[in-house]
């Protein structure tokens, strides 16, 4: 199969770091780039690809291309979401789908199967682990699920997500991302209660969620730190049959690092590389890390451009994400809980 002829809107830490290195891994092509400063950098790792100003003149290419991967600051995804749409392309856009659920909504309701959202948190080996133990029954009946996405960083960069406090922040960048992951494990929320604070930045900076899920009443704490001395444990969900602990993410530094270390110092060859533990007190059973990266959605998105079908993330379960986070700010603001429909 010829890859898919692609136009990337940013060449930053998004476009360039993320997008720009899966879309090579999955074999794909990028043709066209929006970039005001790093011509540079586009030509040396795509040579041939055309450098243009602004979306307006990567549209002007829509009949050379496949797809359209939107990598610029969320307050700007909306326009550009439309205008890709409206030029015919199928469109992959960097979460949050936008900064507000209303805006979220409209882009989902306009999208006519075209338009899929970044949460490639999805196809995290984490993320995966944790469906396959639920899916065992090994954790019984589970009522508490805690994820943290904590970091020690007393000195915070100078970006346009520490610095706007309407489209950047923690709670709509990595929260749409916790709130996601929550809501593929456990359904939809139905009770939604914050507390945000901007400690560091102008931006927040410090988010801590409490939701509730329908049906199984399961309740989700959700956590998001950039002042954090002691980050973690990264993930703990608590059933009636045992408890499923991760200690440690992506390397960051935590001091429950210490249990993988021990592990992996005895590991003897040929046994499982471990993502977590099955805890029942003082008993603790690695769990084999489950194949899986964030390269495969960039597969499903190839499939879906050219076989048609659902997206692989289908953008409704974005914006109800997004009404979430929506309440988020509604509960923090008014120190209250706020119920969804």
């Amino acid at each position: 199969m010829e890859a898919l002829r692609v136009g990337l809107v940013g060449y930053g830490g998004a476009g360039r770091g993320i997008h720009a290195r899966l879309l090579r891994e999955a074999g794909q092509r990028v043709t066209v780039v929006v970039t005001r400063s790093r011509a540079q950098q586009v030509e040396a790792d795509w040579p041939g690809a055309r450098v243009v100003p602004d979306v307006d003149a990567l549209l002007a290419h829509a009949d050379e291309l496949d797809l359209v991967v939107i990598a610029s600051p969320t307050g700007e995804h909306v326009v550009h979401v439309l205008a890709s749409l409206d030029a015919g392309l199928h469109v992959l856009v960097d979460k949050p789908l936008a900064t507000t659920a209303d805006d979220a909504e409209r882009l989902a309701s306009r999208a006519d199967g075209r338009l899929t959202v970044f949460q490639n948190r999805r196809w995290d080996p984490e993320q995966l682990t944790l469906l396959g133990l639920l899916a065992s029954g090994e954790l019984g009946t589970v009522h508490r699920f805690e994820r943290r996405w904590e970091r020690f960083r007393p000195v915070p960069q100078d970006r346009w997500k520490e610095n706007d406090p309407d489209s950047g922040g923690l709670l709509l960048d990595l929260g749409a991302h916790l709130v996601d992951s929550a809501v593929q494990l456990f359904g939809p929320v139905t009770q939604v209660y914050a507390e945000l604070h901007a400690r560091t930045t102008p931006a927040v900076d410090d988010v801590f969620l409490a939701l509730v899920h329908a049906g199984n009443g399961v309740v989700s704490h959700l956590q998001a730190g950039a002042v954090v001395g002691a980050p973690g444990p990264r993930t703990r969900v608590l059933g009636d049959g045992g408890a499923y602990l991760v200690t440690s993410f992506e390397g960051e530094p935590t001091p429950f690092a210490a249990l993988d270390d021990a592990y992996e110092e005895t590991r003897r060859p040929g046994e499982p590389v471990h993502e977590g533990w099955l805890v029942r007190g003082a008993d603790r059973q690695p769990v084999p890390q489950a194949r899986g990266g964030h390269v495969d959605l960039y597969r499903a998105v190839v499939r879906w451009v050219v076989d048609g079908g659902p997206p692989p993330v289908d953008p409704v379960d974005a914006a109800r994400t997004a009404r979430v986070l929506d309440a988020a700010l509604v509960s923090a603001a008014e120190r209250r809980v706020v119920v969804l429909p």
